[in-house]
């Protein structure tokens, strides 16, 4: 066989440089990309994990049952939509809002009162906690769903000394569908009026 025949059945292996330019923009942007993550992600930064350092301190900020978590959501949508007015103690500010901790208005039996307040808003005198007050409140709580609503409702009937019953979404929905059907705002004596 000749040397032109061998060459023709067997291919001969050459050195290509174009694929290395590849290799190089790749490992440099795999480089460049895992620096970037490392600057912007929180990564194994103390300042976004340290107050989770195992599985067991993040279970014990974790509420226990279904009432904890109800009450934790509570505070929170307390502490956003009326601790702004009421205070986070529920001790009210002078001449802004009256006190929801010991008030007669909470702690009652039932809530069917305190619900349309947050519902439809009060308005004129009112006596709360042995105090005179003549400001107006608007529907805070119309906006919220029945049932953070009723968690709101919930914190304050507990918290503070407080030791009143807790209130459910369906209670709320009750209440909501009766404020519906004839919106208007409150004063204490037509509140006064209404059951429990």
């Amino acid at each position: 066989m000749s040397d032109e025949n061998k060459s023709c059945c067997h291919p001969t292996a050459t050195r290509s440089s174009a694929p290395m330019w590849i290799i190089v923009v790749t490992l440099s942007l795999l480089f460049f990309g895992g620096l970037y993550l490392d600057s912007h992600s929180g990564w194994f930064d103390a300042k976004v994990y340290a107050p989770y350092n195992s599985a067991e301190k993040l279970e014990a900020f974790q509420p226990k049952s279904v009432a904890a978590a109800a009450m934790a959501r509570g505070k929170g949508l307390y502490e956003a939509v009326c601790g702004i007015c009421h205070g986070s103690d529920g001790a009210g500010k002078p001449g802004q809002a009256p006190a929801l901790a010991a008030s007669e208005w909470v702690t009652t039996k039932g809530f069917n009162r305190l619900a349309r307040i947050p519902l439809a808003g009060v308005n004129g005198p009112m006596q709360v906690a042995g105090k005179d007050w003549n400001l107006a409140m608007a529907a805070m709580g119309a906006a919220l769903s029945d049932d953070n609503l009723a968690a709101v409702l919930t914190y304050i009937r507990t918290s503070w000394g407080n030791n009143a019953s807790a209130v459910t979404g369906d209670d709320i929905k009750k209440i909501r569908a009766e404020v519906g059907k004839s919106p208007q705002i409150y004063t204490a004596e037509q509140l006064k009026a209404l059951p429990e």
